[in-house]
């Protein structure tokens, strides 16, 4: 193996994330598969360009240890995106991995649960944020991309935008939803999100031009869950459940 300078993988580095931009990937794609570059690099001191099908055997064994399969597959996915993209090269190792396949169906939170969730939510944006996840089943990214543009009062439905696969989609707007997030606006009054980040407070938050922080928003999650005393499994990035008929 021909050895590279520190210098010579951060170019590279730098290469596999302007790729990851270009290809159209989301967000949550593109730092997935840019930590698993990262990670490959710390682990094989940086020299990850000519890697051999037993490194590639003991890196993913010694992962598997540590992370979760979807990790596995991330950082998988990862490596043969820089492979094409940033070295040119053809993949070593063509059918190293196979994940076992799963399919789990998610913990539905009951209307008289979902109520208690909202009334020991004692912060107004969370509430109104998670009241209206449930509302209208979406993802918790779903719901934080959210604008005041994409609530059609007139025509009473939601454009979610960005949502899995890249695609846009339509979602009917309950009345009691809309009444919800008028009033919620007419606390922050932000001119483009409808739930802005809580870094100035409620005061401020009509500045803001970013959401309400994702991690923030699990924990407050977890916590209420948990003072609560529910006892299902709750996403870490979707808040799934059924959607009520109000």
């Amino acid at each position: 193996m021909t050895p590279l300078s520190e210098t010579d993988f951060k170019q590279n580095y730098q290469t596999h994330l302007k790729h990851l931009k270009l290809k159209g990937l989301q967000p949550k794609t593109v730092e997935a598969y840019a930590r698993g570059i990262r990670r490959l690099g710390e682990y094989f001191d940086e020299q990850i360009h000519e890697l051999s099908e037993a490194q590639l055997l003991e890196y993913f064994t010694d992962l598997l240890e540590t992370h979760s399969w979807s990790s596995v597959k991330l950082d998988l996915y990862a490596l043969k995106f820089f492979y094409t993209y940033v070295l040119h090269k053809p993949w070593p190792a063509l059918n190293l991995i196979k994940p076992p396949k799963t399919q789990r169906l998610p913990d539905i939170v009951t209307v008289a649960e979902a109520g208690r969730l909202f009334a020991m939510t004692h912060t107004l944006s969370y509430r109104v944020f998670f009241f209206t996840l449930y509302s209208l089943g979406l993802r918790l990214g779903e719901g934080l991309r959210l604008t005041v543009a994409d609530i059609d009062a007139t025509r009473q439905r939601v454009h979610i935008r960005d949502a899995k696969g890249n695609k846009d989609r339509l979602v009917p707007l309950p009345a009691a939803t809309l009444t919800c997030l008028r009033r919620f606006w007419q606390v922050h009054r932000n001119p483009v999100l409808l739930f802005p980040n809580r870094h100035g407070g409620l005061k401020s938050a009509h500045l803001a031009t970013t959401p309400l922080d994702r991690g923030g928003v699990q924990e407050t999650l977890r916590q209420v869950a948990q003072d609560c005393g529910l006892k299902k499994r709750l996403p870490r990035t979707a808040y799934v459940i059924v959607t009520p008929r109000i």
